[in-house]
Parts: structure tokens; C-alpha cells; sequence
């Protein structure tokens, strides 16, 4: 059954996206069920229609027709989690390869929500409601930033945004690269009828930097930085100079037990204290690189 909820918004929420403003006041329903509201006109701001992305300013009056008894997103799980760093505002994780970030509506439970749900809230009642600023895909593995309040929330999303934040991945690719160092661009884009992103004549502007670390018999081992941040846009840049990853059969990769593309370095302000932070993590064992 649904309720209509009225919210008014504060002078801490100036500027905040309206998407981030709904997940912090309603922690037990799921990004997705919310997003839906919105899109289906059940939510309004000062008795308009807004988008997710409307930028909130003190005052503004938020209407909502919501139905609490719909499933959540923030089941919490006991899930072991390799914490690198947490404070009051942030906490780093080393995401195991085959994790999703949240659940989908294929996949509810398992997640890396769902096992920060249980870590942040060990009481019954849901306090912490994790943000996730970036995203790493579930086949590839490494460092996240999770913020543990919506004011971190909305400063790290700003810091990804305005590029801020270092980024640099592993990966294990087909072939021996003979070049030490190369850009890749090319365009990215979604094929709607083929369910995929790929490089794509009026995609968006995609361009990613690789650096040979060691090449060896049939592969290379190479350092990548996302210059964009494209939809599986290391995976898809790789195939495309014909040096597609290790355990990426759908771009040309061989048969692996895993996708050999892993997230070690990440460095961005902190949201409240500004300073700067560089977190990295070790090359996993199963690569077999040797």
C-alpha cells in the first residue's frame, strides 16, 4: 500500500541530486524501486515532475508516494569483506572477482550492499546506508570507496565527477604488446538490440592509457588508466588493439577461471578532511602469471 511522504529539504541539502536525497531518507527500499517513482511521476519537487539528477536547494518541498512493504536492496548479509581503510566518513574494500556491487533484479543477495549492510549495521535497524560513488564490474576485482554518509556521498561523487580520482588497474591480455606505451580512443556506446556496449560511431568520447609491466610467452602483463569512465571501457579498448584480457571470452579472450582485470590503485581527497588519499592492493595470486 502506498503512502505519500512529504519532505522538506535542509541547508545541508544544497545541491544534492535528488536520487542521493530519496536513498537517505528511505534506507530500507532499493535504488532501483525508488528510481522507478520518479520515472512514473509518483514523485515531485515544489509540485513539479523532476528528474534524479535534480539539484536540490534548501527548503524545496519533496512529495512522494512510496510503498514501504516493497523488497529491499539492504538485506543485510554476513559476508566477509577485505577492509582496507574505514574512518567516520569512508570505508575501502578489496572487491573478491564475481561480486556485484548491488543487487539487480537478477541477483538480490551476495552483493557488496548487501555485505556492508550487515558490517555497518549491526543492530536490526538499518543506520548506515552505504553510497557507492563508483562502480567496479562483478568479473572484475579490486578497490571501491564506499561512503558512510550522504555528505561523503555527494563529495566523492563530485570528486569522480570533476576527475579527481586515480584510478589504475592490472590486467593480464592476449598476446605480446610490443609498444611500451599507447592511448586508445575510440568512441563508446550502447547497442541496444544486441544488449552490449562497444565501440560505437557516435558513441561518447572514450579513451583509456596502457603501459607494458612484463611481457611473457603468449601474454602481457599491463598497467591500465580509465582517462573516461565508458562502460566496460578497459575490456572493450583492449579488443579493439586486438590484445582483448585473459578471461574475456565475449571479446576474444581465452577460457580463464576468472577475468584477469583487477582495480590497484585508487587515490581521491577524502570528502571531509580534503586530504589526499592513495590506497593500493596487491596483484591477485590467481592471475598465474608465472
Amino acid at each position: 500500500m502506498e503512502t505519500r511522504v512529504e519532505i522538506q529539504a535542509a541547508d545541508e541539502h544544497y545541491k544534492m541530486r535528488l536520487e542521493d536525497f530519496l536513498l537517505g531518507h528511505f534506507s530500507s527500499l532499493s535504488k532501483m524501486y525508488l528510481r522507478e517513482l520518479v520515472k512514473t511521476e509518483k514523485c515531485e519537487v515544489n509540485g513539479r515532475q523532476e528528474n534524479i539528477g535534480y539539484r536540490l536547494r534548501p527548503n524545496d518541498l519533496v512529495e512522494i508516494e512510496v510503498d514501504h512493504s516493497r523488497g529491499t536492496a539492504m538485506r543485510r548479509e554476513k559476508i566477509p569483506l577485505e577492509i582496507i581503510f574505514e574512518d567516520d566518513e569512508i570505508i575501502v574494500v578489496n572487491k573478491p572477482v564475481g561480486m556485484l556491487m548491488h543487487p539487480s533484479h537478477r541477483e538480490n543477495s551476495g552483493t557488496l550492499l548487501n555485505a556492508l549492510a550487515f558490517y555497518l549495521n549491526p543492530g536490526a535497524a538499518a543506520q548506515v546506508r552505504p553510497g557507492l560513488p563508483h562502480r567496479l564490474d562483478k568479473q572484475t576485482s579490486g578497490l571501491v570507496v564506499i561512503a558512510k554518509t550522504a555528505l561523503a556521498h555527494r563529495r566523492l561523487s563530485e570528486s569522480f565527477m570533476k576527475k579527481r580520482v586515480t584510478k589504475r588497474y592490472i590486467a593480464l591480455v592476449e598476446g605480446v604488446i610490443e609498444q611500451d606505451e599507447r592511448t586508445i580512443i575510440a568512441p563508446i556506446g550502447r547497442f541496444p538490440e544486441l544488449k552490449m556496449w562497444n565501440v560505437k560511431d557516435d558513441g561518447k568520447h572514450s579513451e583509456s592509457i596502457l603501459n607494458v609491466r612484463a611481457r611473457l610467452a603468449t601474454t602481457t602483463l599491463v598497467d591500465l588508466e580509465p582517462v573516461t569512465g565508458r562502460t566496460n571501457q578497459l575490456r572493450i579498448h583492449c579488443q579493439l588493439i586486438g590484445h582483448p584480457i585473459v578471461g574475456d571470452p565475449q571479446r576474444g579472450g581465452r577460457e580463464f577461471p576468472r577475468l584477469c582485470l583487477h582495480a590497484y590503485r585508487l587515490g581521491f581527497p577524502h570528502p571531509v578532511s580534503r586530504e589526499a588519499m592513495v590506497f593500493k592492493s596487491e596483484m591477485p595470486a590467481d592471475f598465474e602469471v608465472g
